[in-house]
């Protein structure tokens, strides 16, 4: 069996991590008075921003824990 890549490992890793996040945002807002637009936008904002936090984090740590 061939290992993945650790680039395709990461990238697995900190966009599930994002969509987890984005998707909690977005249950959060459903306690609120918030429109769709505003839901939907700060959720986009949320992935968008965790995947730029976690990218340069993930990908050392998996590069690390491979070698």
């Amino acid at each position: 069996m061939k290992m993945s890549s650790p680039g395709l490992t990461s990238f697995v890793i900190y966009t599930s991590i994002s969509l987890v996040v984005s998707g909690l945002f977005l249950v959060l807002t459903l306690l609120r008075e918030h429109t769709w637009v505003a839901r939907v936008g700060g959720a986009g904002w949320v992935f968008l921003l965790s995947m730029i936090v976690l990218m340069p984090v993930v990908i050392p740590w998996i590069k690390k824990r491979r070698g």
